[in-house]
Formats: structure tokens, C-alpha cells, sequence
């Protein structure tokens, strides 16, 4: 598994071993820089692969994307690719590839259909991430095309839970909310500024991040098919209403000021998680108040609050 000791990783690593697997090799960029061919042939020299997971990407929320959209382009792009052809070069019996909610056009019809995902142009502001990974499925059917290769596509919508990224600099909207809120409250502020949502009117869907870890190992059992698949809790939240919702969880009782200076990202996000219910039977299982309230309590034990 690539990413295996990431956010995501982590817990999909947890639920393969509750499962009994035992023979679990995790491709740490410590040890294998995933750009380069080199380094994955000396992998998989290493560890001959039989189902490889790719959960690898350099993310980052709105601010990370518009600072750095070359180096998330390339570093997504470059790393899906060439482990693509390593894992087929290496005969892998199954790849597992994963997608981005963000390479759906800016004003895909909501619900998002997996049909719709060539219907335009992505959001501006996180493109070049979007597309790096939507290039990945196109890479992924020409070499089942052309190679019988088995590598499957899941397009996961935006993730949180225990294990998340509370860094201000590169956090994604329900960390960063929840560290504003609780900094706040401690520092007894009378307000905090908030600009995840422009004015907060965008809305968003959230899945918790175990639920799509078991997305996964489902997909990875069960789905061998060509096309996309979304993976997602099927609701939308504003993103003013989900600030709301973390300020009571938090306590804290302030006012939300809105900075509307800033993008709104995409107007509106939710998935059609029908696909994924028909070809490997999942359906997310954890509220978004029961996440939020599990993801507020690992932030105040894990001594970064």
C-alpha cells in the first residue's frame, strides 16, 4: 500500500489487519520517493506486489491548492502514472486507484453521477489536482484496453475523522474549523474569521474516514469493473451550517465572521453513491455529528489542541 501510514492509510491499514492480513508491506515516502521510477522498480524488487492500493497524493485545502498548483499537479500526476506501469510491468493481480471529488466540473449537476465526471471543467481553484488524478482513470482503462490489466477507479468525496490534518497552513475545512473554534474559546475571543466557504453559502459532503476505508477494502474484494465509482455518505452540508455545528459541538458561543474576499471553491458537492452500493455494497454508516463528535474528541486527546 502506498500511503499507508497517512490519514486514510492508517485506518484502511487498521481494518486490513482486523481482517487477518498479515503480509502488509507499506511504501513509506521516507523510504521510496513514489516519483520515481527507480525507486518503485527497487519496491516492488522488494516486496513483489499482488493488490496494491494507491492512497499516496500531496492534498491540501483551498489555500494549499491556489500556492501550489504545479508541484500538486506533477506529484499526483507523476506518481500515479508511473506506479501505474510499474504495477503492471510487475504483474500485479489488482490495482487500487483513487480518485478526487474535486475532478468533477465546477457546476456538476448535484447529485454528482459518475456519467457526469467529463461534463467541464473543474473548480479553479483545486484543478490541477483534480485533473492529475482524473488522468489516472484515463490511464487505468487504456491499460485494461490494451493490457487486460485489473486496476479500479473510486472517486472518494472529502474525508475527515481521528487522524487528521490540524496544520492551519494546509488543513482541510472541518480541521481547520474545529482548531479556530477551540483556540478561540480557550483564548476566550469574542469571534473567529472563517473563509472555507467564502461566505459560506458552498456546500459540501463528508465521509468519515473509516467509512471509507471500508469503502475500499469492499471495492478491493468485490468491484474489478472498468468504470468510476463514487464513494461517498450521499447529504450536503453548507459550509456556514457546518461551522454552526462545530462551534456548539466546541462550545463555543462567538460570533462567525465570514471572509468574503475569499473563493467559495466549488458552489455545491455531493455524490450519487448509488454505483457503490449495486457493485460492492457500501453505504456509509457514520453520521456526520456522530464524525464530528468522535474527530473532536481524538483533537482534544491528542495534545495538538
Amino acid at each position: 500500500m502506498t500511503g499507508g501510514a497517512g490519514f486514510l492509510g492508517s485506518h484502511v491499514m487498521e481494518k486490513l489487519r482486523e481482517r487477518g492480513c498479515s503480509n502488509l508491506r507499506v511504501a513509506d515516502r521516507t523510504d521510496y520517493d513514489l516519483r520515481n521510477r527507480s525507486e518503485i522498480e527497487r519496491l516492488f524488487r522488494e516486496f513483489p506486489p499482488e493488490i496494491v492500493i494507491h492512497l499516496a497524493a500531496a492534498v491540501g485545502g483551498i489555500g494549499a491548492n491556489q500556492a501550489c498548483p504545479g508541484s500538486l499537479f506533477y506529484d499526483n500526476a507523476i506518481m500515479g502514472i508511473e506506479l501505474i506501469e510499474q504495477c503492471r510491468k510487475a504483474a500485479a493481480e489488482k490495482l487500487v486507484l483513487l480518485g478526487t471529488v474535486c475532478a468533477y466540473a465546477k457546476f456538476t449537476p448535484v447529485p454528482f453521477k459518475e456519467e457526469d465526471l467529463w461534463n467541464g471543467y473543474p473548480e479553479e481553484t483545486n484543478a490541477p489536482y483534480g485533473l492529475a488524478k482524473k488522468m489516472l482513470l484515463v490511464q487505468s482503462q487504456a491499460y485494461r484496453q490494451q493490457y487486460g490489466f485489473n486496476s479500479i477507479y473510486l472517486l472518494p468525496v472529502n474525508l475527515y475523522g481521528p487522524g487528521d490534518n490540524f496544520d492551519p497552513r494546509t488543513s482541510h475545512v472541518i480541521p481547520a474549523l474545529m482548531r479556530k473554534c477551540v483556540e478561540a474559546l480557550k483564548k476566550g475571543e469574542k469571534e473567529i474569521v472563517c473563509w472555507g466557504g467564502g461566505d459560506g453559502s458552498a456546500t459540501r459532503e463528508f465521509l468519515y474516514v473509516d467509512d471509507c476505508a471500508e469503502a475500499i477494502l469492499l471495492a478491493s474484494e468485490r468491484y474489478n469493473g472498468s468504470e468510476p465509482v463514487n464513494v461517498g455518505a450521499g447529504f450536503e452540508i453548507s459550509i456556514r451550517d457546518l461551522a454552526n455545528k462545530i462551534a456548539e459541538l466546541v462550545g463555543f458561543r462567538g460570533q462567525i465572521v465570514w471572509d468574503t474576499s475569499r473563493p467559495n471553491g466549488q458552489p455545491r458537492r455531493c455524490l450519487d453513491t448509488t454505483r457503490a452500493e449495486e457493485k460492492f455494497g457500501f453505504r456509509a454508516t457514520v453520521s456526520l455529528e456522530e464524525g464530528l463528535r468522535r474527530t473532536l474528541e481524538w483533537y482534544a486527546a491528542s495534545g495538538e489542541s
